[in-house]
C-alpha cells in the first residue's frame, strides 16, 4: 500500500510516461501534428492561397518593406475535455509487489491512455473523411468500376491528380498520404505496382516503396479499429479512403501553414493524483486530456473515397 508521500511522489512520475506514450497503430498526428495552447478555448488560425505563396522580398534601398500575415482567424474552436481512470484493486496491488518488474500504475494508465489515444485517432479521421469539408477539386469518390481494385485503374495517375490539386491550391505538394488498413497489402496485387517492383529487385510494396512510387515523404496506414460497444463489431477507423495533405516537416506552431493541427492544452496529458476507493477496496488512476483536431488549410487536402 502507498502512503499519502508516494501518492504525491507518483503523479508527476506517471504524468512523464503517458506524455511519452505511442502507439503505432495511430497515424493522425501525420495529419493533426500537437499544438500547445494555453487557453480551452479561441479561433482557428487558418491558411488560404497567401499563406503558401512566394513572396518578392526584394527591396530598394529606402524603399518600404513589403508585409505579410500568415493565416486568419477562422471558425471557433473549444478543447474537448477527455478523461479515463483505471481500477486497480488492493489485492493485485499487493500480489504484484512479490513479482518483480510489474508496475501496476503503469499498465493501468497504459490501457487509459491507448483508449484515449483511440478516441483523438477516431475524431482525427473523422475529420479529414468529411467529404463536405473539400471543395470539389479536393475529392473524388471512387466505384466499384473504377476503384484501386480494379485492374485497369492506375493508382499512380490518381495520386498524380490529387498531387496536382493540392499544388495548385497551395502552391505545395502533398507529402503525407493515409491509406486505409489493408491498404499496402492491396496495393501490391496491383498489376501497376507488380510492374514497378519487377524494376526495383521484387518483393512485396512497402510504404517506403510506395511513398517513394508517389512521390511523398510519408506513406503511413491507418490500422486502427473501434467497437461501438462490447458486443458490436469491430470497425477500422480510416474506413475505405485515402487521405493526402500537406503538413510541413519541422512544425513551428500554429502560425505554420499546415493542412492540420491538434489543439491541445499545455502540459496535458497528465495524470491525475491517484486516490482510494474503499468501496471497490481500490486504487484509482485517472488521466486527463484537453484537446480538439482542427482542419486549418482544407485547400491543402486531398480526400479519395471509396478507394478500394
Amino acid at each position: 500500500m502507498m502512503n499519502n508521500q508516494q501518492v504525491r511522489v507518483i503523479d508527476p512520475i506517471l504524468t512523464d510516461f503517458v506524455r511519452g506514450y505511442t502507439n503505432n497503430d495511430m497515424v493522425g498526428s501525420l495529419l493533426f501534428p500537437r499544438v500547445d495552447v494555453s487557453a480551452s478555448g479561441g479561433q482557428v488560425i487558418e491558411f488560404g492561397k497567401e499563406s503558401f505563396q512566394l513572396y518578392d522580398t526584394q527591396r530598394a534601398p529606402g524603399a518600404a518593406t513589403k508585409r505579410i500575415e500568415l493565416g486568419y482567424l477562422g471558425k471557433p474552436f473549444a478543447l474537448e475535455n477527455h478523461a479515463l481512470e483505471a481500477l486497480v484493486p488492493f489485492e493485485n496491488m499487493r500480489d504484484a509487489q512479490a513479482v518483480p518488474s510489474i508496475d501496476l500504475a503503469k499498465e493501468s494508465l497504459m490501457s487509459v491512455t491507448e483508449a484515449m489515444a483511440l478516441k483523438t485517432e477516431y475524431a482525427q479521421a473523422s475529420l479529414a473523411r468529411n467529404a463536405a469539408l473539400y471543395s470539389a477539386s479536393n475529392k473524388v469518390a471512387l466505384t466499384s468500376g473504377n476503384n484501386l481494385s480494379t485492374a485497369t485503374s492506375s493508382p499512380k495517375a490518381l495520386v498524380a491528380a490529387a498531387r496536382l490539386a493540392i499544388r495548385q491550391a497551395t502552391g505545395k505538394y502533398p507529402n503525407v498520404m493515409i491509406l486505409p488498413a489493408g491498404g499496402v497489402y492491396k496495393l501490391d496485387l496491383h498489376p501497376e505496382i507488380r510492374d514497378r517492383l519487377k524494376y526495383t529487385g521484387g518483393g512485396n510494396a512497402t510504404t517506403e516503396m510506395l511513398a517513394k512510387y508517389f512521390e511523398m515523404d510519408t506513406v503511413a496506414e491507418g490500422n486502427a479499429v473501434f467497437a461501438t460497444s462490447s458486443t458490436s463489431s469491430m470497425q477500422d477507423v480510416w474506413g475505405n479512403d485515402i487521405v493526402l495533405a500537406y503538413v510541413p516537416k519541422n512544425f513551428r506552431g500554429v502560425r505554420a501553414p499546415s493542412y492540420g493541427y491538434t489543439y491541445s492544452m499545455r502540459g496535458q496529458p497528465s495524470v491525475k493524483t491517484p486516490y482510494q476507493e474503499f468501496n471497490r477496496d481500490s486504487w484509482v488512476y485517472g488521466c486527463k486530456f484537453e484537446r480538439a483536431p482542427v482542419i486549418a488549410g482544407v485547400s491543402a487536402g486531398y480526400l479519395i473515397q471509396n478507394a478500394f
